[in-house]
């Protein structure tokens, strides 16, 4: 009878502990508020976030030579499910190509859902706020027609952070979350980021006859016309160290611009 009592509670605590493995919650993402600061600290030390590695063993990517890294992600004992959509209850992801810490700290992830569609995946900024997780969208829709083509997902910008489909910067030490300024405010960018300032404050993006210049701290911009541009990538970047160079509004922030007839030697390294 003893032997009987002992096995039942063995079960028993076996299937508690199995419940308790696959316990998760689903997030309905929310919008970002502007000015917010995701450099939250964690009580008591403690690590909120743990990433753990799948495998994708029928590939993810058909034509990928080997299988994509895949993440579930648990905050605390609980595995962090998305539903994208508040009004489908159906549509929960829980799967991410990419988990990325954002500050020091380590409260703050940058995530992207694992799709294995043709269109760029969503991302989500991972947070904790008054000690609780929050999930924050990472999108802003979009009429652009070549919004295909300038749809990059997230570009890492030198070591100061990334930059997510051309709507978002994202700094990689304390979590700060800049929108970026559109030309036109129904469109995404409609270009490619092709280089940022020597204080790595203004990015410009190359229009097909001009390049758009965002200072993302202020969102002042300036729209710089230009003709002739070389096709050829490397010969490109040539070109416009001959003919541009970074110069102070009366802002103090840097624009590129191009050269008069002054006669300014450009130093190679703001390039850089």
């Amino acid at each position: 009878m003893k032997t009987s009592l002992f096995a039942v509670l063995f079960v028993a605590v076996v299937l508690v502990g199995c419940q308790e493995d696959k316990k998760e919650k689903a997030y309905v993402p929310r919008v970002l508020a502007a000015g917010e600061d995701f450099n939250s600290y964690a009580k008591n030390d403690e690590t909120p976030f743990t990433l753990l590695k799948l495998t994708d063993e029928a590939g993810l990517d058909p034509a990928a030579e080997e299988p994509e890294e895949l993440f579930t992600i648990k905050f605390r004992d609980t595995t962090v499910m998305i539903q994208p959509d508040a009004a489908d209850k159906g549509n929960v992801k829980g799967t991410f190509s990419l988990a990325q810490f954002v500050n020091t700290q380590k409260t703050s992830l940058l995530v992207q859902i694992a799709d294995s569609s043709n269109l760029v995946a969503p991302y989500y900024l991972l947070t904790l706020k008054n000690n609780q997780l929050e999930v924050v969208n990472l999108y802003r829709p979009s009429t652009g027609k070549n919004d295909v083509e300038v749809t990059k997902g997230m570009v890492r910008v030198g070591s100061s952070g990334y930059l997510i489909n051309n709507d978002y910067f994202i700094t990689n030490v304390n979590a700060k979350v800049y929108p970026i300024k559109r030309e036109n405010p129904e469109e995404r960018i409609q270009g490619d980021y092709f280089m940022n300032s020597p204080d790595k404050k203004t990015f410009v993006f190359m229009l097909a006859d001009a390049f758009y210049e965002v200072h993302y701290p202020t969102n002042e911009t300036f729209t710089l016309q230009f003709k002739g541009a070389p096709s050829n990538k490397s010969a490109l970047f040539a070109w416009v160290q001959s003919n541009f160079s970074w110069q102070k509004n009366s802002n103090g922030i840097s624009f590129l611009k191009q050269n008069g007839n002054d006669n300014r030697i450009v130093d190679i390294k703001e390039f850089k």
